[in-house]
């Protein structure tokens, strides 16, 4: 556990201030003395306690007022499709409702196993700028259920409102009776300024890592690679690049497609890791492709916009450009330098694209964090389309997702088969489907694993489970459940080399 970590080291090595090692140090035994108790708690009390606390940050009203403030504060993201995501915190609850957390929570009786669910501790998690009232009270659910407690480092750039979600869930938690230090942030509330008391800045999130039993690491990759560095035990999330793949039998629902494309385009301006960043169109419908992408919002980029897009998106050394992220079709086109009408909801870039290389000729496959879809055609077989995804996740968003829209269950069946993904989508929008939906199965979750492939200690999403311990309780078997040598060897078996016999063991001899 990372409590056997020496923790008046890393405040050295962090160079924090000691206002900073006492918010750190503070919260965490307020945290530690809250969760001792709470473990205790009956599983309908504690079901109790996570519908208060859901209910205090995921009602239509409060969560409008919270969207507004994370918006004003972070200067991003689109109100509209953002309000949406409290439907997310709600299935986040309706997935842990339906679930067991305390005692034993799974029994297989033909092995003669029974499981016993307990919780880790307290768990660190630092909060993005792009999600930070989704993020806490989704994490935060799951960790309550659980039976721990959770403190979260806010993004200074929207301080404010994750201060103001956490203030609302530890109401939840008081009008229960259950201890309100369950849920915290570090920083001390917002000062006269409007920043938090104690400034929150990377190391003293790096710090809270290693100091803590669990890391939920949700944000960039610089969070997630600091997050398994920590000492701590941690589930950090890839990062994205959707793709989707359009194969000749989307011809007979075009349509549906492109709305699917357009939703999760458009989704908080496209600034989610699921939003569809390239679509890769079989030549056979590639035109009518086009049609219907323009006919549900898309605005398709001359040679010389596009050009201009490009400047304004990366600079000469492929950086994304952080003023770009997460702005409306109109924003985007303004701040590259011309117009679009006012009825059009994304950009599509066609100019350069099938070109899937890490150098700036390829660019247009990389992650775009915006309201610009990149379409790339192929030609010929289904493998061809397999290759161009094999290649792009080489660029980038190995190990996270793809979609595909077919109705050929062998062209699915093959992607699946060799795609370096954690979660492949068919015909749904991806950035409402990969987390979880209340249209398919997936856990619901805001962190999305990515596997080995994207250096990920789990490929799935993060969800109830990756919050708790589990004790495995044996009982023998009255038969052993042995089989033949020839059974487990099959052809290999050879019964003249299983003639061998040892004789009775003597640690004496042994040790001659």
């Amino acid at each position: 556990m990372s409590r056997m970590v020496d923790m008046k080291a890393v405040y050295e090595a962090k160079g924090l201030t000691q206002a900073q090692i006492d918010n750190i140090e503070e919260c965490f035994a307020r945290a530690d003395k809250a969760q001792l108790e709470f473990e205790k708690w009956s599983q309908e009390d504690i079901d109790r306690t996570i519908r208060s606390v859901a209910q205090k940050v995921a009602n239509s009203k409060t969560f409008h007022e919270l969207v507004e403030m994370g918006i004003k504060e972070s200067r991003f993201g689109d109100p509209i499709s953002r309000e949406n995501k409290r439907f997310k915190i709600r299935g986040i609850l309706r997935d842990c409702l339906r679930e067991k957390s305390v005692g034993c929570v799974q029994e297989m009786p033909e092995r003669k196993i029974k499981i016993y669910a307990k919780p880790v501790g307290v768990i660190a998690c630092v909060i993005p700028a792009t999600n930070p009232d989704l993020t806490p009270a989704g994490n935060a659910i799951y960790a309550i259920k659980a039976r721990n407690a959770i403190i979260f480092s806010p993004h200074p750039r929207t301080a404010g409102t994750s201060y103001k979600t956490c203030a609302l869930m530890r109401e939840g938690l008081a009008r229960v009776g259950a201890p309100e230090d369950l849920v915290q942030c570090l920083g001390g509330g917002l000062g006269e300024d409007g920043k938090p008391v104690v400034k929150i800045n990377r190391q003293m999130s790096e710090a809270l890592m290693s100091k803590c039993d669990l890391v939920i690491a949700t944000g960039g990759q610089g969070v997630v690679r600091r997050s398994y560095t920590s000492g701590t035990p941690a589930y950090g999330v890839g990062a994205g690049n959707a793709t989707m793949i359009w194969d000749e039998t989307a011809a007979s629902d075009l349509h549906h497609a492109a709305d699917n494309t357009m939703r999760s385009k458009t989704s908080d301006f496209g600034s989610g890791c699921s939003a569809d960043g390239n679509v890769i169109i079989h030549e056979s419908i590639w035109d009518a492709a086009i049609k219907e992408l323009e006919a549900v919002g898309g605005y398709m980029m001359s040679e010389e916009e596009q050009a201009k897009m490009q400047a304004a998106m990366w600079d000469e050394e492929i950086h994304r450009l952080s003023d770009t992220v997460a702005l409306s079709a109109q924003d985007m086109a303004k701040h590259a330098g011309f117009e679009i009408p006012a009825d059009k909801r994304f950009l599509i870039a066609s100019h350069g694209t099938g070109i899937y290389t890490k150098g700036i000729e390829g660019i247009w496959c990389r992650e775009k964090l915006s309201t610009v879809l990149a379409i790339h055609k192929y030609e010929g077989e289904f493998q061809n389309a397999i290759d161009a995804i094999m290649a792009i996740h080489e660029v980038g968003g190995k190990g996270h997702s793809v979609g595909i829209f077919s109705f050929d269950q062998d062209h699915i069946h093959r992607l699946a088969m060799v795609a370096r993904v954690g979660r492949i989508m068919i015909r749904q929008p991806q950035s409402k489907a990969n987390s979880g939906s209340m249209n398919n199965g997936m856990p619901m979750t805001s962190s999305i694993g990515c596997g080995t492939w994207g250096g990920n200690a789990t490929s799935e999403n993060v969800h109830l489970h990756h919050y708790m311990n589990f004790t495995w309780v044996s009982e023998e078997y009255e038969t052993p459940d042995w089989q033949t040598d020839d059974e487990l060897f099959g052809e290999f078996y050879d019964p003249e080399l299983e003639k061998v016999q040892y004789s009775a063991y003597n640690s004496n001899d042994a040790l001659k």
